[in-house]
């Protein structure tokens, strides 16, 4: 009893040095007074989480991840356990995926889903560029891909490239004719691009197909005001109203299509807050 009372009393000391240490930014230290703990008491659920946070800071994130859970399945009612596994996946999850799809390119570089996943990873933290190089080569190995094709064009409206985005919506109709989303981003690059009937074209063939569609009952709504058809105008926005009140009154408020009939009292009672 008293030898193990006194390998814990250890073990709490090397954690103590190792917090010490972590606090003035000497890590690797840090790491090796935390795995003396852990040696000494392996069931210290704290020498296990300070360890995690450790490895977190020098982006070692799988062995960050083993030692939260570590610490979890040590101390399964401590909410603080559960806080920090929280905490590290809501900083970390994206650099997580990012590390994890580059090693498993580093292991097999022709696997166009990595790719694609990856350049899905980077557009979500608005790393654009990353992303529409991960993207080329997810589409140099698999050509074809329609997901690829149109992940690439939202990156390039996003970055007011309507006229490169073209391209590859088109590719993504060439194997899915029907595609709703493709058709609507194809009649937003045409209308960014100020070709009004090739804009049209392709909405009305989306509104064909998704009759219900508030997105596609927006785009016509602008179109047909840019053009001063009014009444159809008015109808468009006014569907697209009644399926998303908040963000049309947003998009509308703004938007320099709908310039020609802002004035009109109609107009303004569909936005008009009820």
């Amino acid at each position: 009893m008293a030898r193990e009372k006194d390998l814990l009393h250890k073990s709490d000391e090397h954690n103590a040095r190792g917090i010490e240490l972590a606090d003035k930014g000497w890590l690797e230290e840090a790491i090796n007074e935390f795995k003396k703990a852990i040696a000494l008491d392996p069931d210290s659920a704290h020498a296990h989480d300070n360890l995690a946070s450790v490895y977190a800071e020098r982006g070692q994130f799988l062995e960050a991840l083993d030692e939260y859970l570590a610490a979890i399945r040590l101390e399964p009612q401590a909410p603080t356990a559960h806080y920090n596994l929280a905490s590290f996946l809501a900083a970390r999850a994206h650099d997580v995926a990012v590390a994890e799809y580059k090693a498993c390119v580093e292991l097999e570089f022709d696997y166009p889903d990595v790719h694609l996943n990856l350049g899905l990873t980077y557009a979500e933290r608005g790393m654009f560029e990353e992303a529409l190089a991960e993207y080329a080569t997810a589409l140099k190995l698999q050509p074809g891909d329609p997901v690829a094709h149109h992940e690439t064009a939202t990156v390039l409206m996003d970055q007011g490239r309507y006229g490169e985005a073209v391209g590859h919506l088109k590719s993504v109709l060439k194997v899915e004719p029907d595609s709703v989303d493709a058709l609507i981003d194809l009649g937003i690059c045409y209308t960014a691009k100020g070709f009004y009937t090739e804009a049209e074209k392709h909405l009305v063939h989306a509104h064909q197909k998704a009759p219900d569609d508030a997105l596609c009952h927006y785009y016509l709504a602008g179109l047909c005001a840019a053009r001063t058809r009014v009444d159809e105008a008015l109808d468009h926005l006014g569907k697209a109203f009644a399926k998303e009140p908040d963000r049309v009154r947003q998009w509308a408020d703004t938007d320099r299509m709908f310039d020609a009939i802002r004035a009109d009292a109609r107009f303004q009672d569909i936005l008009r807050p009820s």
